[in-house]
């Protein structure tokens, strides 16, 4: 059985209190008229006087904060999604029974007020309680007002008490949608239409990456939860939809650190027709929306460096970067063997189903993600670790794929899709060989899609950026449990 703090045995001893008073200590519905945003944003500019003179009425509500009283006359905040508001509580104006019930109640106590919007005498915005609403009594205290919760993983495991207590936290949380809202908004205007797919799915494909497996009863068969989106949004353009778009969960059955959770969200979109340059171009206009609407700006410090996206983003070739890095040129070193060789020579351990891709992607990795500060499109990925975009028409060895680096981390990857079905089912093919030789991230075959794009895909360009990550940046943040809101976390011991 539960053992109660002090605290607790007091605040449920209230609780009976109120019952015994005839109020229902975790109560019903009251209907508001007013916030803590629309009242300074409406009066802060009014003097005391015309404030005085105008006696405007509001019914506001939220959690007691901070409480003060002496003989007949109280103050307190409380907050609601907005931030905080003084409230003015006279004895002689709400009646004895009120004044009691404010008297006796505790911070983070939800609590409604019905009362004349005001400023005190030191010029503060407040509302003078006219009517005072017990709504719901809080058993718990809150944490210690300037500390908030101190340990950083219970902040994340009570993301609830952290929203009450940490303002930052409360910003970042309506941030998101906000970036949300205004990549929506941009794809919308630019004749793109949001579509769902699939969570759950039969195949593993459309990245690399290990999923997780469960299991469907009525169907007894294995499913997974999708790692991509990639496949069904293909097959829409297939069929005609010409420029679609999905912002939805996925889910990697892989570690967990600053940058990764097992379950993220992403947007995948793709516009037929176009191509992997053409989504360049929008993943400049999409990262540089979402920062105007959330930050307010194009230049700021993140992790230390001052970033500039308002010139366009460099565009360098994979193999350039790392020639540019450590003066190996893969554009002329292209057999395998010696591939091999100096990836030992320069300390590079190779797989048993490493191909000469998986090699250059191994050098880029080792000697150039981290020097990557500035938004960065690396473009031109090896065929062989790219089994869904195009070859490059010049070079088949690589594709027309680019992923976004910006402080070396990635936010984008994007391509010109493969719509030749031939190549597409050579390449589900390679994959399975690198299942066999022990590439658990390798796609399986999608005969279903392959027959897909034997109906014929339109030339298309796609794209998936990491909503979380991009969270990150416009809010300042270095870590992805600040943007989840309720992220993963080890068990308690």
């Amino acid at each position: 059985m539960k053992e109660f703090t002090e605290q607790e045995l007091i605040r449920r001893q209230k609780a009976e209190d109120l019952r015994a008073k005839g109020i229902e200590p975790f109560g019903y519905r009251i209907d508001l008229t007013s916030n803590s945003k629309e009242i300074k944003e409406k009066y802060m500019e009014m003097t005391k006087e015309e404030l005085h003179e105008v006696e405007i009425p509001v019914t506001i509500a939220g959690r007691i904060m901070t409480k003060r009283g002496k003989g007949k006359v109280g103050f307190m905040h409380i907050q609601d999604k907005y931030g905080q508001i003084q409230i003015y509580i006279r004895k002689d104006e709400i009646g004895d029974f009120e004044y009691e019930l404010f008297d006796k109640a505790d911070i983070g106590d939800i609590v409604g007020i019905e009362g004349l919007v005001m400023k005190t005498n030191t010029g503060e915005l407040s509302v003078k309680a006219t009517k005072y609403h017990h709504i719901v009594k809080s058993l718990r205290p809150l944490p210690e007002k300037y500390h908030g919760l101190s340990d950083v993983e219970e902040r994340y495991r009570r993301r609830y008490v952290d929203l009450i207590m940490n303002e930052e936290a409360r910003k970042i949380a309506f941030a998101r949608p906000k970036a949300i809202r205004a990549i929506q908004n941009l794809l919308d205007s630019e004749g793109y239409v949001e579509v769902e797919t699939p969570i759950l799915g039969t195949i593993q494909g459309g990245a690399a990456a290990r999923p997780f497996i469960t299991h469907h009863n009525a169907l007894d068969i294995d499913m997974y939860l999708r790692i991509a989106t990639e496949l069904h949004l293909k097959r829409l353009i297939v069929g005609g939809m010409d420029a679609v778009y999905e912002i939805g969960r996925i889910f990697r059955n892989e570690g967990m650190d600053r940058n990764h959770n097992p379950e993220f969200t992403t947007i995948e979109l793709y516009k037929a027709f176009s191509d992997m340059e053409g989504m360049m171009d929008t993943a400049e206009r999409i990262i540089k929306k979402v920062l105007t609407e959330v930050r307010g700006e194009l230049q700021f410090e993140y992790k230390g460096h001052m970033l500039d996206f308002e010139k366009p983003f460099a565009r360098i070739h994979m193999c350039e970067a790392i020639k540019n890095e450590c003066g190996v040129d893969f554009f002329k070193i292209t057999d395998l063997e010696e591939c091999k060789k100096l990836a030992l020579e320069h300390g590079i351990e190779v797989e048993n189903h490493f191909l000469y891709g998986h090699i250059v992607e191994a050098f880029f990795e080792k000697y150039c993600e981290d020097k990557i500060i500035q938004p960065t499109f690396i473009y031109g990925h090896p065929t062989d670790i790219s089994p869904l975009s195009k070859r490059n028409r010049e070079n088949p060895l690589f594709t027309d794929r680019f992923e976004l680096f910006i402080v070396n981390t990635e936010y984008a990857n994007a391509f010109t899709e493969l719509n030749d079905p031939i190549d597409q089912r050579a390449r589900f093919e390679a994959q399975v060989e690198e299942q066999r030789l022990g590439n658990d991230e390798a796609s399986d075959m999608d005969e279903d899609f392959c027959e897909a794009l034997e109906y014929g895909l339109p030339p298309t360009g796609g794209m998936g950026i990491g909503i979380d990550r991009l969270v990150m940046l416009a809010t300042g943040v270095d870590t992805i449990r600040e943007v989840i809101l309720f992220p993963h976390m080890k068990n308690r011991e």
